[in-house]
């Protein structure tokens, strides 16, 4: 498939790709690592009259420490150098073990962090050719008004799959933000809409530019288990990322977060209270396997079957917080 026709533009400052979005707003998109945006402009998912390619942008591709607040991560900083960073596995390991299971190699040396972070959301009815899409008359994300997955309902279900959001929601990561009015910042938690249509509280003409990873989550044990058909490249089809303060026997603070199996990555919310001032064993890890379950509404968005997934959320809950925990 070939791409549609585009006018590429390349700013070399966030300034001049604020002025790019202002100026194009609802005609343009941001390629960053380009994973995701081309493959799906081949499909006429996106079909923009303008591509901003910010990978001119130096500041954006910079990891820096800053001593007593935490690490900054640009927007633009390659998943690769993130899994070749000694500092980021022996001080934010969950981060570590979740971006080294992004794709392959190949694609980990050319996506980014923020590329991750704003990943559109999937489905087997959306991410489809143009042909196939037409054939079975769209859908709500795209060009119709109909959802396959839920038939009556007026809500897109596409699934938020991108790994490395889990890993930051354990992480309490907060987002720096640039867009006409300045720049200004929300915690991760905060960024996505739960609607698989409109994943992102991001307006048109603002951009994602910078995480920082806070310093009281630093040196945390974490681990990340994935579900995908194919081991060595795909997608999340059921994600759970564990991050454990556990300087002791006992688990001090605690945070789990699954993905793809929502329309955004979710914190289980009665994780901490399950295992602070516990010993990490088999039963407090099957706890947080079914508090994890509980809250993941896998649908008929991937190959496998919601029933599948939704097991395999518990089973990797478990798993993560036994390995997190030393066990």
């Amino acid at each position: 498939m070939s791409l549609p026709s585009f006018k590429l533009m390349r700013p070399s400052t966030v300034a001049e790709a604020v002025e790019h979005l202002v100026k194009h707003a609802g005609k343009i998109q941001i390629l960053a690592g380009g994973t995701d945006l081309i493959p799906s402009m081949k499909q006429r998912l996106f079909e923009p009259e303008f591509v901003l390619d910010i990978r001119g942008i130096e500041e954006l591709q910079k990891i820096g420490v800053v001593p007593g607040l935490g690490m900054e991560i640009g927007a633009l900083v390659t998943l690769s150098k993130l899994e070749d960073s000694e500092y980021v596995r022996q001080r934010y390991p969950v981060l570590h073990e979740a971006a080294k299971t992004v794709a392959s190699p190949i694609l980990r040396n050319m996506g980014t962090l923020g590329g991750n972070i704003c990943l559109d959301t999937r489905c087997v009815w959306y991410n489809q050719s143009l042909t196939w899409r037409k054939s079975c008359g769209f859908c709500i994300k795209k060009d119709g008004d109909l959802c396959h997955v839920a038939p009556g309902g007026k809500r897109c279900w596409a699934a938020f799959s991108a790994d490395t959001p889990a890993a930051l929601l354990c992480l309490n990561a907060e987002l720096e933000i640039a867009g006409p009015r300045g720049f200004r910042r929300t915690l991760l938690k905060d960024f996505y809409t739960g609607v698989g249509e409109a994943r992102m509280k991001l307006e048109a003409a603002e951009m994602l530019v910078r995480i920082f990873l806070p310093e009281s989550h630093a040196g945390w044990k974490g681990a990340y288990k994935k579900l995908r058909i194919r081991g060595s490249i795909d997608y999340p089809l059921a994600g759970v990322a564990v991050a454990l303060k556990k300087p002791g026997s006992k688990v001090e603070d605690a945070r789990v977060a699954i993905t793809a199996v929502n329309p955004a990555p979710y914190l289980v919310p009665e994780a901490p209270h399950a295992l602070i001032g516990r010993t990490v064993d088999e039963h407090s890890a099957t706890v947080i396997a079914e508090l994890a379950a509980h809250i993941a509404r896998p649908l008929t968005t991937s190959a496998l079957t919601p029933e599948y997934r939704r097991e395999m959320v518990k089973v990797f809950a478990k798993r993560a917080v036994l390995e997190a925990g030393g066990n």
